[in-house]
């Protein structure tokens, strides 16, 4: 298609600013450009027909008179504008001289615009005001699209309503027809309008019913792609990659489960050990997912994997965030593995380079055989002897091209184990990790009771203190957590400094640890491992401790200001608790004043500890754009018009969909079937492909 510059109404400037600001460069780009919301122009309103509850108003008449007051930015125009009945006053900051040289008296025109009240009196702000000689009559403006435009587009003259003026030729000249970018089986199967009248309808609508038909088949097309491009991917993954065979389970995996297991496993660990041993054995190259709540025993499950790649002759490593979480890892499968005789090291950037030496040689000639580490472990000088399995904790903290490097460091790709605490809404995971077989541990190990959670107001602190000290008598600990570390002037939110200075006085028996990001790692570490020992009663910090931090001891959570916590970080935060044999309980404080959906995210987190309800419940309140590790810069596609927390059961149909006519034709050869070839071959998203990082 034209490329945007030539299209009447643009030119050179408009179109670099479109091109910078929303990515348009073409006029196929404006018609992928959907509106975000449409009014009703279908009717005019008289002026005594308003109420506070009406978003928009549109009215015919004239104006009576002008009043200019000011000068420069003090500038003010005000019009007294009738329908003939009674007066509203039009306002303009802006803009002044062009109302002036070309609105007059006496003429008819139609206002368009959000009423507002003051002093009793409506009026309305920067109205649209058009000739009503020039418009088409009412019932034939339909809908009315309203488009995204960023600020910078606004001051440039740049607004919705002049997109929409560009656009309406464009959608005009292709009622002739666009080429389908569907297959008719598919239009047929589904009952869906054809790309054309998607395209005019999605703009321009008639009626709600056009604008629904248009919507739902935009929607499928768009989903539809992105599993597709993502399953085909996969296939060609299948088709054309080899991974190492582990064949036989040996002494190590054999010897850990039978004498080192400290507890037996659950139905879910089993299962996802069954499911990591039937894809090693394959021949395949393992790609796998592995979802967990916290404190469900993913690090075991993990471990028992890369004794798998031990007992085969292979290395296995596994590479997680913060220098606190690998060494987490580090102590914790030290300790599982005891005296069995696997040879670990930790990698950090704490190592100082003496130390490296030995593991840098250990990794060389293949004595190292599992390598624990962060960042660290991507260095050149970290070579692998034969790198077997690559395990990757809380994956979405690592950029994808800083995890290609770790599976680089074979000729032949390692199997590959993600992990993550942060439960993944089910049409997401199909979306983000579509190509990644998925395994779930949906149970806690035996022992563990549920978290007791509560939503306090702050005028029960008073209680809540003397709750703190009874939990310290009995020997346990508590977290105080804080979503700021200095004090804001513009939120009234309690602050980790204040905070701290509060609870020492408050507890002055009791030793108080402050950890937060800002502090040097030696001190933070410090912090921390006073309260790891048990020296330390009560922590106060940030989010810092929201990965990394297991003391079973600790066994309450205290979340100040929990308002300011999105559901998925309240959970997270609350899983650094249960980790013991005692009950344990999660404090949620917040002021008086909350929304309707903070109420619902307190009111959640309080019925369930059920990571996946949470997320579900998260997606729907808060989009896929803002959840954490995957916000809008971060997906790895762009959604226009598809809404992952809406159109679950549509992503599930167009998934399937997919897989169907994959299975039959992988490499989309039928001549009926080129449509979609041709379609993969020029989306403009950036699908993850794990299959060619890995």
């Amino acid at each position: 298609m034209q490329k945007i510059t030539y299209l009447p109404g643009v030119g050179p400037k408009k179109a670099e600013l479109l091109d910078k600001e929303l990515g348009i460069r073409t006029a196929e780009d404006l018609l992928r450009h959907y509106p975000y919301k449409y009014v009703d122009r279908s009717r005019f309103y008289y002026l005594h027909e308003i109420s506070n509850d009406m978003p928009f108003i549109q009215v015919k008449g004239q104006i009576l008179r002008f009043d200019k007051t000011g000068e420069g930015r003090n500038e003010r125009l005000t019009a007294i504008f009738t329908d003939g009945q009674k007066t509203i006053e039009l306002i303009w900051f802006k803009g002044v001289k062009y109302i002036c040289d070309n609105i007059h008296t006496k003429m008819e025109y139609v206002i368009f615009g959000k009423p507002t009240a003051f002093n009793g009196k409506y009026n309305i702000v920067h109205p649209e005001i058009e000739l009503a000689s020039k418009l088409p009559p009412p019932e034939q403006m339909g809908l009315q699209p309203f488009y995204n435009t960023s600020e910078r587009m606004k001051n440039s003259y740049l607004n919705s309503k002049i997109l929409q003026k560009i656009i309406f030729p464009i959608v005009q000249s292709i009622k002739t027809g666009v080429p389908e970018t569907l297959p008719a089986f598919l239009l047929q199967r589904f009952a869906l309008i054809n790309l054309t009248d998607s395209l005019v309808n999605i703009h321009f609508p008639k009626n709600a019913d056009l604008l629904n038909k248009a919507r739902q088949r935009l929607k499928f097309e768009e989903l539809f792609y992105i599993q597709l491009s993502i399953l085909r991917q996969s296939k060609w993954r299948d088709l054309h990659t080899t991974g190492f065979v582990f064949g036989q389970i040996g002494h190590n995996f054999n010897s850990f489960f039978k004498d080192y297991l400290p507890f037996e496993l659950t139905g879910a660990q089993k299962r996802v050990l069954r499911e990591i041993r039937a894809d090693v054995a394959t021949g395949k190259q393992m790609n796998r997912l592995l979802q967990g709540d916290v404190g469900s025993g993913k690090t075991l499950v993990a471990l028992m994997s890369m004794l798998m790649a031990v007992d085969n002759g292979f290395q296995a490593c596994i590479m997680a965030p913060t220098e606190i979480l690998a060494t987490q890892h580090f102590v914790s499968i030290q300790s599982l593995l005891g005296d069995l005789g696997v040879n670990v090291a930790l990698l950090t950037g704490s190592v100082t380079p003496k130390k490296r030496i030995p593991i840098h040689e250990q990794l060389r000639n293949g004595e190292l055989k599992i390598l624990i580490g962060t960042h660290a472990v991507l260095e050149d000088s970290v070579q692998f002897f034969n790198l077997g399995m690559v395990v990757i904790d809380e994956q979405h903290r690592f950029g994808v091209e800083q995890r290609a490097r770790l599976w680089r460091k074979n000729i032949k790709p390692p199997h590959i184990l993600v992990m993550t605490a942060t439960p993944i809404p089910r049409t997401l995971a199909m979306t983000l990790y579509g190509d990644l077989s998925v395994s779930v541990i949906d149970e806690l190990p035996p022992g563990r009771k549920p978290i007791e959670t509560y939503h306090y107001y702050e005028n029960k602190r008073q209680g809540l203190n003397g709750f703190i000290a009874k939990q310290i008598e009995l020997g346990r600990q508590v977290y105080v957590v804080y979503p700021l570390i200095q004090e804001s002037e513009k939120m009234d939110l309690s602050n980790l400094e204040t905070g701290y200075e509060s609870i020492r006085q408050t507890f002055p028996n009791y030793k108080v640890s402050m950890v937060h990001g800002k502090l040097k790692a030696a001190e933070k570490e410090y912090q921390m491992q006073l309260f790891v020992r048990g020296e330390a009663q009560i922590m106060v910090a940030t989010t810092v401790i929201e990965v990394g931090v297991n003391v079973p001891n600790a066994s309450v959570m205290i979340i100040e200001s929990a308002q300011r916590f999105g559901l998925s970080q309240l959970h997270q935060l609350r899983g650094r608790v249960g980790r013991g044999a005692e009950q344990s309980f999660c404090i949620l404080l917040t002021d008086f004043k909350l929304g309707s959906d903070t109420r619902k995210r307190m009111e959640i987190m309080v019925r369930t500890n059920d990571g996946f309800e949470i997320s579900e419940a998260d997606l729907q309140l808060r989009g896929p754009g803002d959840l954490e590790g995957t916000q809008q810069s971060g997906l790895p596609f762009e959604l226009k018009i598809a809404n992952l927390a809406q159109d679950g059961k549509m992503l599930e149909i167009a998934r399937g969909a997919a897989l169907e006519i994959l299975e039959l034709d992988p490499q989309l050869e039928k001549i009926e079937n080129r449509v979609m070839a041709t379609q993969l071959s020029k989306m403009k998203t950036n699908t993850l492909n794990w299959g060619s990082i890995s």
